[in-house]
């Protein structure tokens, strides 16, 4: 499967390294640095399928119940989900350790560009794959979702529609396993389109396309296929599917289980899960101890950051955003992070590119500059008058005041990252009060929906520049796509449109970076970090773990003999 940009509960920063002045491995001397992985870099325990025993459940965890699965609806546009939806549905290409995309031979035989002027793309289906009702995979399902997602009829509730609105047509290419698609506008990235694919049955009206797959996995496609959705016990369970057609998975099963972040470590720790995340020291420090546990450590498309919501309230005035990117110590927010920590940390500058990507420019400027006196003459700017040392400032006879909404299921260093920006933004004069929310809502009835002034997630795996694209772009109407904060203009849409239909590699970076920099100015969101990736994996787990840029093959996973 490869992984979408997706949005996903920030690990963030413990204030209380900065507060109680801890700081140091167990023997009390300074932790030892290691380099941030290269662009590449990866630890899966890579083995050939020969090495695995068959059988054997792999047991993982997601941090809230999938309600949607369609991911390409607002709802469904979430790490979790996506997670499952890769190993369920057709997957059609696949990126390797370095990002190169590749076709994946199970779902097409061939993809490729066949004319430039206009961009006409032709895939050639595997015949031998199916649906689970028996439908072959066919052009009809790329008409149906492409129809769905084009942006032209408003009823079809879409995450993202930037690619599929460059297309002007789909039909049947030279046999029953061919399929054109016709560009009226170059789009570079093709191959992000229609992965994964979904069944013409089931996304051909407005109504399937965004209730059959509320909670429920209509039809399946791929190598593995639904068992058992168990909401009582939050689970989900996933098996081979007897139907598949490619290579035999190792694995009986795999079964997600919803666990609060904060309980995966001990989850680890007593067996319940069989890998967790190491980054947070207090984490690490237990993990690395566990027998039988190896510390993978990869370089993924990562990055964490605090979102702003330009729809109401004082933060429509983009002096006030303006003034918090100031007012924000984004330095010693991943100061206090990085100091336990044993690997290299990446600051961000930049919305699009990872510091350790081909395109990446430092693009932050004055805007992303702790600078609490211009923050003041900003607030000042915007008629938000001082009211004294310690005190909320005042506009019409009312405080400035915002809420910076947090999962229940956040970590304490998520907390601790609120209540420090708490802090800084309290000696501007401005007042934050925090709200904490059911962690199965955080997404679907809050960040979905912009239902916050400030709040921190992450965007993940972005192999594809253009698959964040609607994190920037402007809304339509009720239709957030990914810009949940509303923040946008004309003049970024334009730069991002013509960025997806520029086929020059080194001309559409510069065209993402200047966009970065109209967002930087328009106070669009605060970047704070690329989240190193260091998770506790059993030893015996093979061709899983920190994939980096590359795709996790499910079929290819599994425990050693």
């Amino acid at each position: 499967m490869r992984r979408s940009t997706v949005t996903a509960l920030a690990a963030a920063l413990s204030a209380s390294l900065v507060l109680a002045g801890c700081g140091s491995s167990d023997d009390g001397k300074p932790v030892k640095k290691q380099a941030a992985p290269a662009a590449d870099g990866q630890d899966v325990n890579a083995h050939p399928v020969s090495d695995l025993k068959q059988g054997g459940t792999l047991k993982t965890y997601i941090t809230q119940w999938p309600v949607q699965y369609n991911v390409n609806t607002p709802d469904g546009a979430q790490g979790d989900t996506q997670e499952i939806v890769g190993a369920i549905l057709p997957d059609l290409f696949d990126s390797d350790a370095k990002g190169a995309v590749h076709a994946n031979p199970d779902f097409l035989a061939s993809a490729k560009v066949v004319s430039n002027d206009p961009q006409i793309v032709e895939y050639e289906l595997n015949p031998k794959a199916k649906w689970t009702d028996g439908t072959p995979l066919s052009w009809k399902d790329f008409a149906s979702q492409w129809k769905a997602q084009s942006g032209v009829n408003k009823a079809y509730e879409v995450a993202d529609t930037s690619g599929y609105d460059q297309i002007s047509k789909v039909e049947q290419g030279k046999d029953a396993h061919g399929v054109r698609i016709t560009f009226d506008q170059p789009y570079a990235d093709w191959q992000r389109l229609f992965d994964p694919l979904y069944p013409a049955a089931y996304t051909s009206t407005p109504k399937k396309f965004n209730a059959a797959w509320q909670e429920k996995v209509p039809v399946s496609g791929n190598a593995f296929k639904i068992k058992s959705y168990d909401k009582t016990a939050q689970t989900v369970t996933i098996v081979p599917d007897p139907k598949w057609w490619g290579a035999k998975p190792r694995l009986d099963s795999v079964v997600y289980r919803v666990i609060d972040f904060t309980a995966t470590t001990e989850a680890y720790l007593n067996k319940e899960i069989d890998f967790a995340t190491a980054l947070l020291p207090e984490d690490y420090k237990r993990l690395v101890k566990a027998s039988g546990t190896d510390i993978r450590r990869g370089a993924r498309w990562d990055e964490v950051h605090i979102a702003l919501n330009g729809a109401h309230g004082p933060l429509k005035d983009v002096r006030v955003r303006q003034a918090l990117g100031n007012a924000i110590d984004r330095k010693g927010i991943n100061a206090a992070f990085s100091k336990d920590l044993s690997f290299e940390l990446k600051p961000l500058d930049n919305h699009f590119f990872m510091p350790n990507q081909e395109g990446y420019r430092n693009n932050a400027g004055e805007y992303g500059t702790y600078d609490p006196e211009k923050a003041g003459k900003l607030l000042d700017a915007a008629g938000w008058k001082s009211a004294g040392e310690g005190e909320p400032r005042t506009k019409g006879g009312k405080q400035l005041t915002l809420e910076y909404t947090l999962s229940a299921g956040s970590t304490s260093a998520q907390f601790d990252q609120a209540e420090l920006v708490q802090q800084q933004l309290a000696a501007v004069g401005i007042k934050i009060t925090l709200k904490k929310v059911p962690a199965n809502d955080f997404f679907p009835k809050f960040v979905n929906t912009g239902n916050f002034d400030l709040t921190s997630f992450r965007n993940v795996d972005a192999v594809f520049k253009s698959t964040i694209v609607p994190t920037f772009l402007q809304p339509q109407g009720k239709n957030l796509l990914q810009n949940y904060g509303s923040i946008g203009s004309p003049k970024v849409d334009a730069l991002l449109k013509k960025a997806q239909r520029t086929t020059d590699t080194a001309e559409a970076n510069k065209l993402y970076n200047d966009a970065d920099r109209e967002l930087w100015k328009l106070g669009h969101s605060i970047e704070l970090y690329q989240r190193p990736q260091i998770l506790a994996v059993r030893s015996g787990l093979a061709n899983y773990g920190a994939e980096g840029l590359a795709s996790s093959d499910y079929t290819k996973i599994g425990w050693l003999k």
